[in-house]
Formats: structure tokens, C-alpha cells, sequence
């Protein structure tokens, strides 16, 4: 053996054991710092599939919105058309009342499938600012104040979100 082979021979453990554990806490280092990339792009992706699934359903849902907004007036002119009706006339004109009705009714239908269901006050209910749209205030005798006395429009849901609020007239009495 030469004297240089010796001195390697000698020193080489102990420095390759320290290379070697060094190079293991690089590469440790370095991959738990690829599995913590890793993770996060994993959650990225899930969160993104999540966002893309909840905003499907949602255009899915409320996608129509518009249309049904579009549409709303063609329901309250059917029903004026049907209530400005006169009694007198109501037996003569029976074949068109029918057919408005029935017009009217299909409207409902079409909206009712599609996830539009009306709001419909009564006079004597309490005024809601989630579902009703005050137009007027007025004291009216006999009624408690945030009580409907009057109802001009029928309010609309979309599922779960405002379409229209109904439109109302509200008592402003200060005592009942």
C-alpha cells in the first residue's frame, strides 16, 4: 500500500460519514420541502374543483335569473288583465277570461319548474323588509304599526334568493 491510499484509507470514514449525513439532511431537507409543495398544490387543486362544482350549481340555479326577472311583468299584466275584468262582463267574455287563466296558469307552471315561487302577502301580515318593498306609509285606524294594509304586487323568490319583493302599503300607526 502506498502511504497516500494509507491517508485516505485512514481519514475517508470519518469524512464520508459526515458527507453522507449531510447529503441525507439535504436531501430530507429538500424533500420535505417538495411533499410541503406537493400538499399544497394537492389542496389547490381540490379547492379549485370544490370552487368549480359549487359555481356549476350555482349557474345551474341562478343562471335563469334574469329571464325570470324578464318575465315577472308578463305575470302581473295577466293578472290585471283577468282582475280589471267587470262582473257584467265576466259571462261574455268567458272564453277569453278561460284563456288568459289558463295562459296565466302555464306562466306559473313554467316559473314554479324552474325554481320561481311567489311571495304573497296578506293585508294584516307583518311587514318583512326581506320579502316586502314599502311603497307607501299611511295611518290606517284599526291596524298596528309594520302591518300590510295594502298589497299592489306579488314578490318573487329564485330558490332561496330574492327575485322581486312584494310590493306593499304599510301601517304606520303608532299604537294599535
Amino acid at each position: 500500500m502506498s502511504q497516500e491510499e494509507t491517508t485516505a484509507s485512514e481519514v475517508e470514514p470519518e469524512e464520508f460519514e459526515a458527507a453522507v449525513v449531510d447529503e441525507l439532511e439535504v436531501l430530507r431537507a429538500e424533500r420535505d420541502e417538495l411533499r410541503d409543495k406537493f400538499m399544497r398544490v394537492l389542496a389547490d387543486a381540490e379547492n379549485s374543483r370544490k370552487r368549480a362544482e359549487r359555481d356549476r350549481k350555482e349557474a345551474e340555479m341562478y343562471g335563469g335569473t334574469r329571464l325570470a326577472r324578464d318575465l315577472l311583468p308578463v305575470y302581473d299584466n295577466l293578472n290585471r288583465a283577468i282582475q280589471a275584468i267587470p262582473e257584467e262582463s265576466r259571462e261574455a267574455s268567458a272564453a277569453l277570461i278561460e284563456g288568459v287563466e289558463l295562459t296565466l296558469r302555464e306562466l306559473t307552471n313554467v316559473m314554479t319548474k324552474h325554481g320561481v315561487t311567489p311571495i304573497s302577502p296578506a293585508v294584516g301580515d307583518q311587514f318583512d323588509p326581506q320579502l316586502h318593498q314599502a311603497m307607501f306609509e299611511a295611518p290606517l285606524p284599526g291596524t298596528k304599526a309594520g302591518q300590510i294594509i295594502q298589497v299592489m304586487t306579488e314578490g318573487f323568490l329564485l330558490h332561496d334568493r330574492l327575485l322581486r319583493p312584494a310590493q306593499v302599503g304599510v301601517s304606520s300607526n303608532t299604537a294599535g
